[in-house]
């Protein structure tokens, strides 16, 4: 299994070692001697979709870079309670200080991959994708976006920074949608910059205004029904890609996707999730 070689990792898994250990593991400090090895397995008790395999070795790594992995599966697999995922071997104290953080790393990224796959399925056949958004946890942003592509989803930005995105509050802010698009279009010449441009619109009459002003890539239909989803669709000709986006849920997906947009965004792949169930436990 190698090494991912993501270095922006490292601050995460630091201050999240730091939390957990503390001045030292007095649980096992207390009853296994210092030098006493051992192994430990993953294994899997929830069907899903494995994620947080590379993160995990990372997380040995930088406990006991003596600690030796062997791993079954990879990240991306569809998995069935039994399965094991890895082994790991050396220090006891080692393997129990990593045990928790690499639980928490991988239960909540196949929790997402796994909710990414649900959504993805319903989307068969259909050009459409289904996206994430910046709805995630603090600080985890990379690992939870990760999660979500290996489940089948597609990431939508990463942050503020690497994509043009209008939306509500700034369409209001800057005078209306006119304004807007032609304010973020002198701005990026000034900077010469390049990025997509992606622009929220609340009703029909907002996308023939969009239509009429042109300048952006992407039309977010925000919380439109299904029927205004097909007329602004057809109204868009093809002439931007198309988004739906706010309250779409797994039974209603598929509906918005056969209105013909490119992409569905939903929040609930990465703020609504339950982690998947498994556990590391000691090989005797």
């Amino acid at each position: 299994m190698r090494l991912n070689s993501d270095e922006s990792l490292d601050p995460i898994l630091e201050l999240a070692i730091e939390e957990d250990l503390g001045d030292g593991d007095h649980s096992s400090l207390a009853c296994i001697p210092p030098r006493k090895k051992g192994a430990s397995q993953l294994i899997i008790k929830e069907a899903g979709i494995l994620a947080g395999m590379e993160e995990a070795l990372r997380v040995f790594h930088k406990i006991d870079r003596r600690l030796k992995t062997e791993t079954y599966l990879v990240d991306g697999t569809s998995v069935e309670p039994g399965d094991v995922a890895f082994r790991v071997e050396g220090r006891i104290h080692s393997i129990l200080q990593a045990e928790r953080l690499v639980l928490n790393i991988m239960q909540r990224m196949s929790g997402i991959a796994t909710q990414t796959r649900r959504y993805a399925d319903k989307l068969r056949g259909l050009k459409t994708q289904v996206l994430d958004t910046r709805k995630t946890t603090p600080g985890l942003r990379r690992l939870e976006k990760k999660a979500v592509a290996l489940g089948g989803g597609t990431n939508h930005r990463m942050g503020l920074y690497d994509m043009i995105m209008l939306k509500d509050n700034h369409i209001d802010f800057a005078g209306g949608i006119n304004q807007a698009i032609r304010k973020t279009l002198k701005y990026l010449q000034k900077k010469e910059m390049d990025p997509l441009i992606e622009i929220e619109v609340r009703s029909l009459d907002e996308v023939k205004q969009v239509l009429d002003i042109g300048g952006v890539d992407r039309v977010m239909l925000d919380n439109f029904s299904t029927e205004d989803t097909q007329k602004a669709v057809e109204m868009i000709d093809g002439a931007f890609e198309t988004e739906s986006s706010g309250g779409i849920t797994l039974d209603t997906i598929r509906d918005y996707a056969e209105c013909g947009v490119d992409y569905v965004s939903v929040g609930a792949l990465t703020h609504h999730i339950k982690s998947m169930d498994m556990s590391l436990k000691a090989i005797q």
